[in-house]
């Protein structure tokens, strides 16, 4: 008898820490649909697993309705998904008055409401079968404000606080939440940042881990290691700490600069 095959849908999954996941849960042999903006990197992905049981989407998570219609055709193909991981997510340099509110909305509307998009269309099946795990990517940044990243740090708690919520909401109904908060992972997203990075981590190793803490329903993770510690003592900083220590930190560049 053929062994089940474990369903997984992913969003932002052409490039860092989405595509290492991808790679990951295809070697596994799972079933999985990929969600992203870039048609070729998908497509890409799928021609070198031609064996593999893939469902690609070209669709950006901010079109709420094409990202509803791609959950609803993997679901009709697949049946209902054990896994949903909401991983889409930007993260620009921006100040305010300085006219960057498109930049802040742009980056809210992809790493906030991009999950709640992402989860949406997959709850009913989940919690009809009592079973499932929804997963999202927050970061260690939405620990405190970061300077020059207030959209990115802003997103990302907003996520964290989301998935709390959302856990709680969801335990009673037999569906788990995992929160996944990384520190610094060698992406596309992270190459051109000008600042060290420290405990920087290999996409592959990430999503190895990452995948772990999924497989074990844990509902929060941080890894690097080191950066869960990192991340307890920036919590732990007085403001006025936080604010001396911070605020000649190096800074992302604007998007518009």
């Amino acid at each position: 008898m053929n062994a089940v095959r474990l369903k997984v849908f992913i969003t932002g999954a052409s490039s860092g820490i989405g595509l290492a996941l991808a790679e990951h849960y295809v070697t596994r042999g799972a079933v999985v649909g990929l969600v992203a903006r870039r048609a070729d990197s998908l497509a890409a992905f799928a021609a070198r697993h031609p064996h593999a049981p893939i469902s690609i989407y070209p669709v950006d998570v901010r079109d709420t309705d094409a990202l509803a219609d791609a959950a609803r055709r993997f679901i009709a193909e697949h049946g209902a998904a054990d896994i949903v991981i909401a991983n889409a997510g930007m993260s620009r340099g921006v100040l305010t008055g300085h006219g960057d509110l498109p930049t802040f909305r742009a980056v809210m509307d992809v790493n906030y409401l991009g999950m709640v998009a992402t989860f949406e269309p997959f709850v009913a099946s989940m919690t009809a079968a009592r079973h499932g795990t929804l997963v999202g990517i927050a970061s260690v940044a939405g620990v405190r404000g970061l300077p020059g990243s207030g959209a990115y740090s802003a997103s990302k708690a907003a996520a964290a606080k989301y998935l709390e919520a959302l856990r709680v909401e969801m335990r009673p109904l037999g569906v788990s939440v995992v929160t996944i908060a990384p520190g610094y992972v060698r992406s596309e997203m992270t190459a051109h940042n000008p600042y060290p990075m420290p405990f920087l981590m290999d996409a592959e190793r990430f999503a190895a881990k990452a995948a772990s803490a999924i497989d074990r329903k844990v509902r929060y993770a941080t890894f690097p290691w080191q950066m869960r510690i990192a991340g307890m003592l920036l919590h732990a900083l007085p403001r006025w700490l936080y604010d001396a220590l911070f605020e000649r930190a190096p800074r992302k560049p604007r998007a518009a600069e």
